[in-house]
């Protein structure tokens, strides 16, 4: 008899249609309007092989969001660190990226709310340090201009652009490679002037970025939250 991985099932009447993926943490998690357990055991069955590969996937991914129970990586710019956590008696939570070479975390009460806030904040710190020159760079290169930047953490997207022409980027974007987060500057720059991803957008994307199918590739590899 084959067993049912464990999920979480959140009914929404309003859904047409039954929707599967996954949270933070790995568990699936299915969403669908009222049906019967018979039909989600029947879903899982058929599914069964694309739930256990895209577990697999997601499980390798890099830079996976901290549970802080220590012997942890933290991703910076494409390399993991090492995450110490430190108590000490003095109050309150400091982060340290000592000589650029390591992570501690220096706390006294164990918080993991806080720890993440930490974390965030230093890669929101990094984000809007390193990436408006790039911006800036590109934008002189494709002769675009957009009408400005923001920061902010999301879990579905690296970078979007609106109809503004307003750049967002994904703080997390901090974690990977520069050259990454190169080719995600260069697509939000390239929305500028193609609102689409049809062969006009891409070929914009590849006269800056020749070899950007790595670079998304790199992308994939890593979490966006």
């Amino acid at each position: 008899m084959q067993l049912l991985p464990h999920y979480t099932h959140i009914v929404n009447p309003k859904l047409k249609h039954t929707y599967l993926s996954f949270d933070d943490e790995g568990t699936l998690v299915i969403r669908s309007p009222k049906v019967s357990r018979n039909y989600i055991e029947r879903l899982l069955l058929k599914k069964s092989a694309w739930i256990n590969r895209s577990r697999e996937k997601l499980l390798q991914k890099k830079g996976k969001r901290l549970q802080f129970r220590g012997e942890e990586k933290l991703y910076f710019l494409g390399q993991p660190y090492a995450l110490d956590l430190v108590p000490r008696d003095k109050a309150g939570t400091t982060l340290a990226f000592d000589n650029r070479q390591q992570f501690r975390l220096y706390y006294r009460q164990y918080d993991t709310a806080r720890f993440q806030a930490h974390v965030d904040r230093f890669y929101r710190k990094e984000a809007e340090a390193f990436i408006p020159p790039l911006v800036e760079k590109y934008a002189q290169q494709m002769a675009l201009s957009p009408s400005g930047i923001r920061f902010r953490k999301t879990k579905r997207q690296w970078g979007s652009c609106s109809g503004k022409d307003i750049l967002s980027f994904n703080t997390m974007l901090m974690k990977l490679p520069s050259e990454a987060i190169e080719y995600v500057i260069v697509h939000e720059l390239a929305h500028i002037r193609h609102k689409h991803h049809q062969k006009a957008f891409w070929e914009l994307v590849g006269k800056h970025i020749p070899d950007y199918q790595r670079k998304i590739a790199i992308l994939k590899s890593y979490t966006t939250y």
